[in-house]
This record gives structure tokens, C-alpha cells and sequence, in this order.
């Protein structure tokens, strides 16, 4: 067997697969790490940073700060006791870059070095460093912002828990996008003449549903103006003055000159309501559409 030439080689080398892209370690990427030099026995730590993301440091006394490859860095700032950096925009995930750090106060002169290890996306926003012991008040800081951020926490869980108390039935079906045709009665509605509004809106299309224990109206509405639009109310008014409770469904403000989806949902039993009803519904700036002689499936 022939050896191979090396332009042949060459051309493997080149159609070679490109290896993928390695993975960065586990680093915290808290968004306020802490770090006290005199209870660890190594002075060596990983400081999770991010191209176009500002990461500061916070020092308890003067250090001298040495950034390797600080020409590459978007922006590294000193100050006797801070420091100021946003990474390499060409910093790739998994890359480590060393800071070494020399504390001023002392005989001997304490020193630490910082690995920042590339991340996408994440960073830590505050890195506070204490060559001696941590201060009552620094304690007392850090026990007020973990309340705070738990304090948020509670609040976003009860939002959610809100949120999914809410999002049963057909609007439900339809924020998650799979409400369809099929498995629930519908109807398309021929909307040219029945629409009535006088503030550049129109309705292209409507589709009624009917389910076990609800009734819907979903349109296509067209915002012709100027501004974007959201429906900050709606009704069902059938021809005796029965009002349902309606809840309202849109995914974002329309915005000019295009078309979005707004769902209407009531509870009703079968057979409710009974005979025709109009729809209407209204925006914050005034704005509003009628779509009367509504019969549900």
C-alpha cells in the first residue's frame, strides 16, 4: 500500500470535524460572592464572568491589583479599594484568566489569586474580599439582602401559583398555543358585516368555542392606528342584559398596522347563554370594537 502524499493529508486535516466547543466548570455565579482570605487555607478562587457584563471587585483595605492580559479587557478600572472589569469581548466559555491581588496593609503583605473563568451569559456582579475578619455590619448587610431576595421569591411564587390558578379552560388552552378545532365545538364567523368600530380596529376573523363548563371568542384583531394596543376590558351582553364574567387572553400589546389573536373566555353551563350576544372590547387609550349577533355552538 501507497503511503499517503501529503496534500492528502492536508485535505483530511481540513475536512476533520472541528472539535466542539469545551463546556466552562462549575464556577458560582452568584450575583454577590464573598470571600473571607483568613478562614480558607487556599488563595486561589474562581470568579465566574462574562463577556459585556461588568463584574467589581470590593477590597476591605488597599491592594495593588495585577490583571493578566489586561489589554484585551472591554474596560478594567482601579481604585485603592475597588476594581472595575468587563472580560475580553473575545472571551470564550471555559477560559481562565488570572488576577493576583497584594493587600498594602501589614508587615507581611497578604496576597490572593482570582481565576475568572469565561462563562456566556452569567457573572458574578459583586465580589467583596476581606483579607481579615468580616465586619458585624457586613453580616448584618448580608442577612438583609438574603431576606430581600426571598422576600422576591415569595412574591414570584405567589404570582405563579396565581398564574396557574388562572390558566384552566380555553384561555388557558390558548396562551400554551393548543387550543385547535378539533375536540371542541368551534365556528368561524363571517365578521364583514358585523363589526362596528370607528377607531382603526377590525376584526379579520372570529372563531366561537364551547367546552363543558365555558364559552369563548377568539379574533384576529387588526390595529390600524398609530400606537399599539391592548385590551384593557371586555363583555358578553346577550339581547336580555345577561352579562357573563369574562376573562381576557392576549399575548402582548398589538402593535401598528398589524394583527393579533385576543381570546375572550366566560363560564357558562350548557345551553348558557341562550340566543345571540355582543362582544365588545375596549383598550386603555380608548380605543374600542363591537362585534354584536354572537351565537355560541
Amino acid at each position: 500500500m501507497l503511503p499517503a502524499s501529503p496534500s492528502v493529508l492536508v485535505l483530511v486535516l481540513l475536512q476533520a470535524p472541528a472539535e466542539p466547543e469545551p463546556a466552562p466548570p462549575a464556577t458560582s455565579c452568584a450575583d454577590v460572592q464573598r470571600i473571607e482570605l483568613s478562614r480558607v487555607s487556599t488563595a486561589s478562587f474562581e470568579v465566574c464572568v462574562s463577556p459585556g457584563l461588568m463584574t467589581g471587585f470590593r477590597f476591605d483595605a488597599p491592594v495593588i491589583v495585577d490583571v493578566q492580559d489586561d489589554v484585551r479587557f472591554e474596560e478594567v478600572v482601579r481604585a485603592r479599594q475597588l476594581l472595575t472589569l468587563v472580560p475580553p469581548p473575545d472571551m470564550t466559555p471555559g477560559e481562565r484568566i488570572r488576577l493576583t491581588v497584594r493587600f498594602e496593609e501589614g508587615s507581611t503583605r497578604q496576597s490572593a489569586t482570582f481565576v475568572l473563568v469565561g462563562h456566556r451569559g452569567r457573572a458574578a456582579r459583586q465580589v467583596e474580599v476581606y483579607h481579615d475578619k468580616r465586619t458585624r455590619e457586613s453580616y448584618q448587610q448580608e442577612i438583609e439582602q438574603e431576606r430581600a431576595k426571598n422576600q422576591q421569591l415569595r412574591e414570584e411564587n405567589e404570582a405563579l401559583h396565581a398564574q396557574l390558578a388562572q390558566s384552566g379552560g380555553l384561555r388557558g388552552l390558548f396562551l400554551s398555543e393548543a387550543l385547535g378545532n378539533t375536540g371542541i365545538p368551534a365556528q368561524e364567523l363571517n365578521t364583514v358585516a358585523m363589526q362596528h368600530s370607528d377607531h382603526a380596529l377590525s376584526m379579520s376573523r372570529v372563531v366561537i368555542y364551547r367546552s363543558n363548563n365555558s364559552v369563548a371568542v377568539e379574533v384576529l384583531l387588526l390595529n390600524a392606528g398609530t400606537t399599539p394596543w391592548i385590551a384593557a376590558g371586555a363583555s358578553l351582553v346577550s339581547t336580555t342584559g345577561e352579562r357573563l364574567e369574562v376573562r381576557i387572553g392576549q399575548v402582548g400589546p398589538i402593535p401598528p398596522q398589524e394583527a393579533r389573536r385576543v381570546f375572550v373566555e366566560a363560564d357558562a353551563a350548557s345551553g348558557v347563554p341562550r340566543g345571540e350576544v355582543t362582544l365588545r372590547l375596549w383598550g386603555a387609550d380608548g380605543r374600542e370594537i363591537t362585534l354584536p349577533q354572537v351565537t355560541f355552538p
